[in-house]
């Protein structure tokens, strides 16, 4: 398994913690993140997340990277999920192991933060009365036509 991955397959949890822990770690933070079923009072049917996987990879090496700098001697993975998931089904596992367990909350934090902020991952929403796409992350920048424009994130 690979520490930073776009994947369209169910995530293996169990592989992403075991990709961090390491002998100098006395702490394991794992973040799993779902789909739910109520979002600003709009029922949810499904979402469907996109990206561009490269790019997308690359920027959360970033975030790992940025982490160890941050918090030496934490290790991070993390893994998101691509195309239609139902209500439940894991978006995104990160799992981090350091020395003590307050830098795995802290880097867990800023892992999911950043990933809303610099990795080019998008969603539509399906609701039980319509749909949409939702556009980045942050949900600041619509993507009318189902992906970014050409040159922005």
């Amino acid at each position: 398994m690979e520490k930073y991955s776009i994947t369209s397959e169910e995530i293996d949890v169990s592989a992403v913690i075991n990709s961090v822990i390491h002998p100098e770690a006395g702490a394991v933070n794992t973040f799993i993140g779902t789909v739910r079923e109520f979002t600003k009072g709009k029922q949810t049917v499904s979402l469907q997340y996109e990206a561009y996987a490269s790019m997308a990879e690359k920027q959360l090496k970033r975030i790992g990277d940025e982490i160890s700098e941050k918090w030496p001697g934490v290790k991070t993975s993390i893994v998101h999920r691509i195309g239609k998931l139902a209500i439940s089904d894991i978006a995104v596992v990160i799992a981090v192991a350091s020395p003590h367990r307050a830098e795995s909350y802290e880097a867990s934090r800023y892992a999911i933060e950043r990933i809303k902020q610099i990795v080019p991952i998008w969603k539509k929403e399906y609701w039980v009365n319509g749909e949409e796409w939702i556009g980045d992350q942050l949900e600041n920048k619509a993507y009318p036509d189902g992906k970014p424009e050409e040159g922005s994130k």
